[in-house]
């Protein structure tokens, strides 16, 4: 009879629900940019959207080529954000994939859509620039090694401004004092909208951020995107601008109800992280076309309960 107390503790023990904690690795950029900051603030809305069943580590990365080579190894809790284009290119090998590829690229699944890299050509007030015909002849800080002064270079090119502007010896993150005190008439930066140096700039010594003709736009090649009026102080009309599509995915080896757990959790704590950083603002369901390729099928569990867009190449 002894026993009895033991045993109906054992049974207590057994009948009691289990508490399924799933933990997930989050792996997005370089800390201290605005995408590793992304990643923790979508590693703290996961913790609280699944009141702690889905723990989120997020993880320091070099870079997106970075990011899906790792998807050869790692397992069913990888997480990792890269432009579309991107995958496409590792599973066809080509490109900075060509002699690297990999079965299991094939596998790489679309879970959903974060903040854009968006382009800014940001001119100060005082310079008078309004399109791009305008630069001519005036200061810009393009910065150093970044995509965005990779791209800025190459937009002046194809829009006839090779040669014809004076690029300033400025590290970006001094972009703003450097327009502030005249140093340059404007800067060229990346990153999710509304930037930060954008907001600063605009809020200091006011600026236009140029607009792009569709013309402009085929012609880079970019994914079209307009930021709305009201973004940024002064700026009355939506600007025109291009932008690199940053994508969430995952591999087929994670199950389908942790991919659906994400993805919804992400949706509905979208509004919040908004609250606390601006740039989710340009996330919404117009972002799903971005999307090229497959979507893990427990993400498109969510979206077809929630009446997303969604294309047959998607499915």
């Amino acid at each position: 009879m002894k026993l009895l107390p033991a045993a109906i503790a054992l049974l207590a023990i057994a009948a009691a629900p289990a508490f399924a904690e799933t933990r997930v690795t989050y792996k997005s950029a370089k800390s201290g940019s605005s995408y590793y900051q992304m990643g923790v603030q979508i590693a703290e809305a996961m913790k609280a959207g699944t009141e702690g069943e889905i723990i989120v580590t997020v993880e320091e990365s070099q870079g997106s080529v970075q990011n899906v080579m790792e998807a050869r190894a790692r397992g069913a809790d990888y997480v990792f954000t890269t432009p579309p284009a991107l995958v496409g290119l590792a599973q066809t090998g080509k490109a900075m994939f060509e002699g690297r590829g990999d079965p299991r690229f094939d596998e790489i699944r679309a879970l959903f859509p974060i903040p854009s890299l968006t382009m800014h050509f940001v001119m100060s007030e005082d310079s008078g620039v309004t399109d791009f015909a305008g630069i001519e002849g005036k200061t810009i800080l393009l910065g150093k090694g970044s995509f965005g002064a990779r791209e800025g270079e190459r937009y002046l090119g194809l829009f006839g401004l090779e040669g014809k502007v004076d690029i300033a010896d400025v590290e970006l993150s001094n972009a703003v004092p450097a327009l502030k005190n005249g140093q340059i008439d404007g800067f060229v930066t990346t990153g999710s909208w509304p930037a930060p140096n954008v907001i600063e700039a605009a809020a200091s010594t006011g600026v236009h951020v140029i607009s792009m003709s569709d013309a402009q736009i085929a012609e880079t090649g970019r994914t079209r995107l307009v930021i709305p009026a009201g973004a940024y102080a002064g700026q009355d009309e939506d600007i025109v601008t291009t932008s690199l599509p940053v994508v969430a995915y995952t591999t087929t080896a994670m199950d389908d109800d942790t991919a659906y757990e994400l993805t919804r959790t992400y949706w509905e704590q979208k509004a919040k992280m908004a609250d606390s950083a601006r740039w989710w603002d340009g996330v919404d369901q117009g972002l799903m076309e971005n999307i090229r390729g497959k979507i893990h099928s427990g993400a498109l569990r969510y979206y077809r309960e929630a009446g997303f867009p969604l294309t047959d190449g998607q499915m």
